[in-house]
């Protein structure tokens, strides 16, 4: 994956600092499908390119020569790939390193190794709160209620989560009347209005800041993989 990472490009922003947001996807269509939803003045995205090397047990050095921490690194203004817990987090081209990826296990499991690579190498940005998980839907439904005709979106975060949605949409016919029934396979299978409202709006995406509890799950079930 080497040279596919090597090739890469960021999607700048127009602006940076205070306010600023970096958008890690995966891959050229995820990330062209985001810049086009995206706020360009402050939003910006860079593609990742298959599964990246864990960076939590290799050596400084080899995580340095792997391409895709050089790019993010540059990306977010740190002074290398490899910057420890010195950095100054204010003075990032960045506010905010939302991780965006496909709601399946290779997202998870990409999302795990970008959160071990953080933890052992710039702990400042998630001491402080400035990376998040976007919870991209897996599926969802669009419903109307029979009495009131009031329309609502549903999303679900999981296949499992969908079949359950589904059944209990069935279960009520007589409440609901569903108008759509979406199934995603990856972020650029997303309608644009979807992404942007689920994934990218900070008013609206479903997106939180990574968590103490989730970096400890992180580390206790990927930390010793290779």
């Amino acid at each position: 994956m080497h040279r596919f990472q090597a090739s890469a490009k960021l999607i700048d922003s127009q602006r940076h600092g205070a306010g600023c947001e970096l958008f890690l996807v995966e891959g050229d269509s995820a990330a062209g499908a985001v810049a086009a939803v995206r706020d360009a003045r402050t939003q910006a995205v860079l593609p990742l390119q298959g599964k990246p090397l864990n960076a939590w047990r290799a050596s400084p050095a080899r995580v340095a020569a792997y391409p895709l921490y050089p790019q993010l690194a540059g990306a977010l203004g740190l002074p290398s790939a490899t910057p420890g817990a010195d950095l100054d987090p204010a003075a990032l081209r960045f506010e905010r390193l939302l991780l965006l990826l496909d709601p399946d296990a290779d997202g998870v499991h990409i999302g795990a190794l970008m959160l071990l690579y953080l933890q052992r190498f710039a702990p400042a940005l998630l001491a402080q709160q400035r990376v998040w998980m976007v919870r991209a839907p897996a599926a969802g439904l669009r419903v109307a209620a029979r009495d009131s005709g009031e329309i609502e979106d549903v999303w679900a975060d999981t296949p499992e989560q969908a079949r359950a949605l589904r059944e209990h949409a069935a279960a009520q016919a007589e409440r609901w009347l569903v108008l759509r029934d979406w199934g995603f396979r990856g972020l650029a299978s997303l309608p644009p209005e979807v992404l942007r409202a689920t994934c990218v709006d900070p008013a609206t995406r479903r997106a939180d800041a990574v968590t103490p509890a989730q970096l400890r799950a992180v580390t206790d079930v990927f930390g010793g993989a290779g």
